[in-house]
């Protein structure tokens, strides 16, 4: 598995991440005090959990004035999309060989 997948997975693995990226393809941009409001988590932790995303390459950031507001880039997951279809194809085969075997079988 080449390591930008690896980066992905292990991003997106964490439920707090995900919650955050998540909210960020739901609702929009929006700013660091948003997202803690509804988090769970302490705002240090938020900021931190958003450097992860931001370093994959899954939220973008943009300052303005004191504040900091990130956005969702969906398009970053095209490498685990790519990645699921591939494996999707992979055990349908297998499945349609195995159904295949058990068909002989019963004859």
């Amino acid at each position: 598995m080449p390591l930008r997948h690896a980066l992905l997975f292990r991003t997106l693995a964490d439920p707090t991440r995900r919650a955050l990226f998540e909210r960020l393809c739901r609702d929009g941009e929006q700013t660091v005090g948003a997202l803690t409001a509804r988090a769970g988590v302490s705002q240090p932790a938020v900021s931190k959990h958003l450097g992860v995303l931001k370093q994959a390459g899954l939220v973008f950031d943009r300052h303005e004035g004191r504040q900091t507001h990130y956005r969702a880039m969906p398009g970053a997951l095209a490498p685990l999309i790519d990645w699921t279809s591939q494996m999707a194809g992979f055990w349908e085969s297998r499945f349609d060989d195995l159904e295949n075997l058990l068909k002989r079988m019963d004859q």
